[in-house]
């Protein structure tokens, strides 16, 4: 089992930057990706972005391309997703996930998830 638990979201201005954290326990995640879904009110969820924790391969969805980061901290088993000029169409429910093997986008093939932290932007 893996426990996932986020943190970092609140309410940010438009063209403003936040740090969500997603802290991992239970497993060693050497095997694992861990990726960011969001989800707002009235859509599916959608995925931002993953990090295979092993060889620290990443991918970005096309709409945080550029503007968002994601790493890993070995040391403290977190990953970090640093999502910069915040935009209000990013105001959202954000998911950290994880999943075995590499960097996936769909939902689905995640088996593990913690509990979401809002994110909103104000324009």
């Amino acid at each position: 089992q893996v426990q996932l638990v986020e943190s970092g979201g609140g309410l940010v201005q438009a063209g403003g930057s936040l740090r969500l954290s997603c802290a991992a326990s239970g497993r060693t995640l050497s095997s694992y990706t861990v990726g960011w879904f969001r989800q707002a009110p009235g859509k599916e969820r959608e995925f931002v972005s993953a990090i295979n924790w092993g060889d620290g391969s990443t991918s970005y969805a096309a709409s945080v391309k550029g503007r968002s980061t994601i790493s890993r901290d070995n040391a403290k088993n977190t990953v970090t997703l640093q999502m910069n000029s915040l935009k209000s169409e990013d105001t959202a429910v954000y998911y950290c996930a994880a999943s075995l093997g590499h960097p996936k986008v769909l939902s689905r093939d995640y088996d593990y998830w913690g509990q979401g932290t809002q994110v909103t932007v104000s324009s």
